[in-house]
């Protein structure tokens, strides 16, 4: 049902994508330009300027995110104008709303921010197993706790500046209906066909009329086979090298005593609760009272433990948990209040607390679940262990190899051959190779980086190593060029086929075409329709096995006057007639009313948040003036 809605909307659901998911693309490039001479400015948002630098520092910092997400995709394609642009761009946004956020004075509590913190998925590679920060992998990004918390504060306050608008829009009933019937409307229609396939046998080009189509300057590109190399290529490998890499017992037990927190699994309990709201700020005598509510319900829980559901139901003031009888689900250390987490992790399953004070008023507590807090031991460990031992040490001897690999094959440039006897690599070859990754091409012969560095001038010309090209994670590839064959024109007689093929598809494809647009204004003018397929409905979404650009045509043309007609032209296909009959209105029994309202709403909420944004840019005067370029980013 919904299958079109999807199709027709891609642009405008990434657009909320972007406005929804937290903008910590670009947090912390502000540090990096203190650092550097790149100074030059590229753009500039409420009279201050975004630097060379900042671009270059934010570009590296997106190119790292993508592939940490995709380790196997090519730098090379993340590595274009086009992308530098994008990045650019998205600086600008960061800085709009950053402004926006700082005169809206939008800010975030430190509740708010421990509960994102612990809750949110994006955060769990920083998150230890007992639920604290993890200061340590901060500290190796440059960060600390303080900073980091400042950045996550800044980044909350950013969202509620879109949010606030895309989080609001409202699908009106009217609108909506009209928006929805010009989508699901469908129309009775009668096609007639004129098939190139039909006019085939009207065509027969001379051998005089394929030397000019050979000929014609404006078709030689067709005609032209692409260069191609033979090449030799020699590839250090991180996962190569962890092969030939052997660690001893000792050292395996050594690194289990050293990492034993990372080999247990966090403790987490599973508690419901009965809340009796009473804020620190409140009245004493009010306080006095919700305790004194909390102490009966305490004494009556203790009572009957099974009737703790019911009671948190009918009593409990937390709106979150009190239709599902009190349940929080599972929770680690650092997720809850401090008091309240004292009480549960002390508990145990089954029992009911004493009342707990926090500043949300007075908890009773029941413990119903208990999970992790166990260890593996060291044989369970082990294969876990040696792999990652043998990681590390790779990583520390591709780093030394990589900076001999890359020495040798540029300073020996003749030959790949003494870099891979150094290193006990095996020197590999190919044929065929051109500019573009070849289909079923694989490996380092599908990297568009290495592809362009053997095609560069230099590797062509003198037949010189390449430099050591990164073609994945923890991979680098240098090659060079054996032989090479420059593009050439094929002779007429090996395309001579394809010519007379293209010939007769064009003519037949214009044939169709004529005698359709001729039926077509007959047809018009009122001359008797013949050759009709049965009548069909058809919309938007119920598309049949149709071409797209048949049902637009058809869903598109006038229907103030019945019958519509309309022609489709489907290129080297044919032509089509389709004379519209009657309109018929959409199907009430296969659509979800209130889904396709929310789907609405949301796509409004996504263009009003996009139109908040573009005045907001305009009100801080945002400006790019740098462009990037294939060379690299100039102003």
């Amino acid at each position: 049902m919904f299958e079109l809605i999807r199709n027709n909307t891609k642009a405008l659901m990434f657009v909320l994508v972007v406005l929804i998911i937290p903008s910590f693309v670009f947090l912390g490039v502000e540090g990096y330009s203190g650092f550097s001479e790149g100074n030059v400015e590229v753009a500039e948002v409420a009279g201050q300027p975004i630097t060379q630098a900042q671009w270059d520092a934010a570009h590296r910092a997106q190119i790292e995110r993508m592939r940490s997400q995709a380790p196997d995709i090519d730098i090379g394609l993340l590595d274009t104008p086009q992308m530098k642009q994008q990045t650019l761009e998205g600086l600008v946004r960061e800085r709009v709303v950053r402004v926006a956020a700082n005169d809206l004075h939008l800010g975030v509590s430190d509740e708010r921010l421990q509960r994102i913190f612990v809750n949110d998925p994006q955060f769990a590679f920083l998150r230890k197993p007992d639920g604290s920060i993890d200061t340590e992998l901060l500290n190796a990004q440059g960060l600390s706790a303080e900073q980091f918390a400042q950045q996550l504060r800044q980044d909350v306050a950013m969202r509620q500046v879109l949010l606030g608008v895309a989080d609001t829009a409202l699908g009106a009933s009217t609108p909506t209906s009209t928006a929805l019937d010009a989508l699901l409307q469908r129309r009775e229609v009668r096609i007639a066909r004129f098939e190139a396939k039909n006019y085939v046998d009207q065509v027969k080009p001379t051998e005089a009329e394929i030397a000019t189509y050979y000929n014609d300057p404006a078709r030689a590109d067709a005609f032209m086979a692409p260069e191609r190399a033979k090449v030799e290529y020699v590839v250090l490998d991180l996962d190569a090298l962890a092969q030939d890499i052997s660690v001893s017992e000792e050292e395996l037990r050594k690194y289990y005593a050293e990492n034993a927190a990372r080999f247990s699994t966090p403790e987490e309990r599973r508690a419901s609760h009965i809340l009796v709201k009473a804020g620190r700020e409140a009245p004493a005598a009010e306080r006095e009272k919700a305790g004194a509510e909390a102490a009966a319900l305490q004494a009556e829980a203790k009572k009957n433990p099974d009737s703790f559901a019911e009671l948190a139901k009918k009593n409990s003031d937390d709106p979150g948990s009190a239709a599902q009888g009190g349940d929080l689900d599972f929770f680690a250390r650092g997720a809850m209040t401090q008091p309240f987490e004292e009480a549960a992790f002390a508990m145990k399953t089954g029992e009911i607390s004493d009342v707990v004070e926090s500043d949300f008023g007075y908890h009773v507590i029941k413990l119903t679940g208990v999970r992790g807090g166990g260890k593996k031991s060291f044989e369970e460990a082990r294969a876990e262990i040696e792999a990652e031992v043998k990681q590390q040490l790779a990583q520390q001897k591709f780093a030394e190899a990589a900076e001999m690999f890359s020495n040798m094959v540029y300073e020996q440039s003749d030959s790949l051959q003494p870099a891979a006897e150094k290193l006990g690599l095996k020197v590999r070859s190919a044929e065929g190779i051109t500019r573009m990754p070849g289909q079923g091409a694989d490996g380092v012969l599908a990297s568009q980086s290495f592809l362009t560095a053997l095609f560069s001038d230099d590797a062509l010309r003198n037949k010189r190593n390449t430099e050591a090209v990164e073609t994945g994670p923890n991979q680098l590839t240098s090659g060079r060029v054996v032989e090479h064959t420059p593009a050439r024109k094929l002779p007429l007689d090996a395309v001579e086929d394809q010519i007379r093929q293209q010939i007769v598809a064009d003519r037949s494809a214009a044939l169709a075409r004529k005698e359709g647009e001729a039926k077509l204004a007959a047809w018009k003018g009122g001359a008797p329709a013949e050759a009709f397929e049965p009548p069909i409905t058809i919309s938007r979404e119920q598309s049949r096995t149709l071409p797209r650009s048949l049902i637009e045509a058809v869903m598109s043309a006038s229907a103030a006057s019945l019958p519509a007609w309309t022609g489709v032209d489907f290129d080297e296909e044919g032509y089509a007639v389709v004379r519209i009959d009657k309109l018929v209105p959409r199907d009430p029994s296969q659509e979800d009313r209130q889904q396709l309202q929310q789907q609405y709403a949301q796509l409004w909420g996504a263009a009003e948040a996009e139109a908040y944004y573009a005045s907001l840019r305009k009100r801080y005067k945002a400006e790019v003036t740098g462009t990037a370029t294939a060379a690299g980013n100039a102003p």
